[in-house]
């Protein structure tokens, strides 16, 4: 599964764009929002930061359900 080179958001296969730079590299981008803010090179946005919050909050909870199953 890709990882969004924005947002940092781990998306499904059929969802998101794939760029391919002229160089050869890859970039992942889980949607047309985060396409268009890396084109304006926005780097501080609100909602990439709640996000990664997100992602943070939800790792910590499987780790502790993880524990509890054992």
């Amino acid at each position: 599964m890709p990882k969004c080179v924005y947002c940092g958001k781990i998306y499904e296969v059929p969802m998101g764009l794939t760029r391919v730079m002229n160089d050869g590299r890859i970039q992942y981008l889980c949607s047309s929002k985060c396409r268009k803010n890396m084109l304006m090179k926005r780097r501080k946005v609100r909602w990439i930061s709640k996000s990664r919050e997100n992602k943070v909050d939800m790792s910590s909870e499987e780790k502790s359900a993880k524990e509890e199953k054992k």
